[in-house]
């Protein structure tokens, strides 16, 4: 299957960590048929990843696992790739600015036995979905980082639309998101940290693989985001006003992220749709 994600460019650093438990995570593949196949006739075993720039830096990147590039087009600020094939388990993520060969950064994931907030970061998982964030680091944004989401693709209930939310817009507060329909408006998110996703649970008994960035299932229809400062309830001004007139389809899912647009003091928005559904 061609899985793509589409982007609305407009004008996400905590680390977050722990490795799936196994048994667990690859029995909600359901991949018994997988060995039903003769071996000859199996088709490779991939982790599907989409990579997505969000660093205040207006140059494109490409993304690498281990030594193998795995992106074919230079990812723009604001800008996904499509979902595409890569290895799976203990891996290291690259990327490289324009078309430089020197590694600007390299993060190892997947390097721990259980799934713990504190124990490391997440690794990728045959079978399954992710999205990658490059972004500038939480605790240094002058330094990079990069951030892995499992994408929990599965449908909706009908009429509705999945969304996540995730602050990557350094040196912007605390923010809330409300959902704007019909005139009318539901507030979706809450005290959303740089770095963080809306909703994110990474500890205590919530803790899970889908917890690190949820989607939220939300009506679907003609919709609006609105972002405001958490702490005066200040509405946070969006470059280009991305998030004001969204057409949120049913039975889609779709990833909504704050930037810091290269080079100005503004904020900026994007929205994937994840094609997946």
């Amino acid at each position: 299957m061609n899985i793509m994600n589409h982007i609305k460019p407009g004008v996400l650093v905590a680390r977050f960590t722990g490795i799936l438990v196994i048994a667990g995570t690859l029995a909600a593949c359901n991949k018994a048929d997988y060995l039903d196949v003769n071996a000859g006739e199996r088709p490779p075993l991939n982790a599907q990843i989409s990579f997505v720039n969000a660093r205040p830096v207006n140059i494109p990147l490409q993304f690498w696992a281990f030594t193998a590039q795995v992106t074919t087009t230079a990812v723009s600020v604001g800008q996904a790739s499509p979902y595409l094939p890569t290895v799976f388990g203990n891996v290291q993520i690259n990327f490289t600015e324009g078309t430089g060969t020197s590694y600007k950064l390299s993060r190892q994931f997947g390097n721990q036995a259980a799934f713990t907030a504190s124990g490391g970061p997440n690794g990728p998982v045959a079978g399954y979905h992710h999205t990658v964030f490059a972004a500038s680091s939480k605790t240094d944004i002058t330094k990079d980082t990069l951030i892995l989401f499992y994408d929990n693709l599965q449908p909706p209930a009908a009429g509705k639309a999945k969304l996540r939310f995730v602050h990557l817009a350094p040196g912007t507060p605390v923010v809330s998101i409300t959902l704007q329909q019909q005139g009318r408006g539901s507030l979706l998110f809450e005290n959303v940290d740089y770095g963080r996703a809306g909703g994110s649970v990474l500890t205590g008994d919530g803790l899970n693989v889908w917890s690190l960035g949820p989607f939220i299932e939300v009506p679907a229809g003609t919709s609006g985001l609105a972002v405001s400062i958490t702490s005066d309830n200040s509405p946070l001004v969006i470059e280009g006003e991305t998030f004001s007139n969204l057409t949120l389809e049913a039975g889609k899912s779709y990833t909504a992220f704050l930037y810091k647009v290269p080079g100005k003091s503004a904020t900026g928005g994007a929205i994937i749709t994840h094609l997946e559904n």
